[in-house]
């Protein structure tokens, strides 16, 4: 059985090793695989009145269609300075505006896009597990320390530390099946 220092421990390192698992589903769901997708745009920053500003929040982001993107900014003074954001972020579209709506037609994927994603996505993973590992180190070094400072038992820590490699394991797989799952999305033509 922990002890209370031992189960806050454990608590802390399972929070941060969830974080990188929920920022990796989040960065993921940004891929374009030829879909519309506003949120494509999420991670795309303007000059709002001097001020970087992600798309949505100056904008009305839709896809009226699964090939079409709509751009529709509140102020219009901000349509030339959105189409640099979109141009500059390299996502692979022309925006293309009459004024009042800028419109992003998005390309069918190429083999060779679709192999540049799924290194992207695997990357990413990498990224998450070694957020979790370190996470899993910071865990064990506070369980050592507890247990030479603070006068936890020494079976009471090992016990901990077993539970620690435990949430380690589950959220390392979790972040294998988010990324092959992405990957299989992503090779789907």
């Amino acid at each position: 059985m922990l002890d209370a220092r031992a189960k806050e421990i454990l608590d802390g390192t399972d929070s941060k090793m969830q974080e990188a698992v929920m920022f990796l589903e989040e960065d993921l769901k940004n891929y374009r695989l030829g879909k519309a997708n506003p949120s494509i745009f999420n991670n795309v920053v303007a000059s709002y009145y001097g001020t970087m500003t992600p798309i949505p929040q100056m904008a009305s982001v839709t896809a009226p269609d699964a090939k079409t993107l709509a751009i529709q900014p509140w102020d219009r003074s901000m349509i030339k300075v959105i189409e640099k954001a979109i141009i500059d972020a390299n996502l692979g579209f022309t925006p293309q505006n009459n004024g009042e709506i800028i419109r992003c037609t998005v390309p069918a994927l190429t083999e060779e896009r679709r192999k540049d994603l799924v290194k992207k996505a695997k990357a990413a993973g990498e990224n998450a597990k070694v957020v979790v590992r370190n996470a899993r180190r910071e865990g064990i070094d506070l369980l050592k320390k507890a247990q030479k400072n603070e006068g936890m038992s020494e079976d009471t820590e090992k016990e901990a530390e077993e539970e620690v490699q435990k949430v380690t394991d589950r959220n390392i797989k979790s972040i294998d099946e988010l990324v092959s799952a992405k990957e299989k999305e992503i090779l789907t033509v």
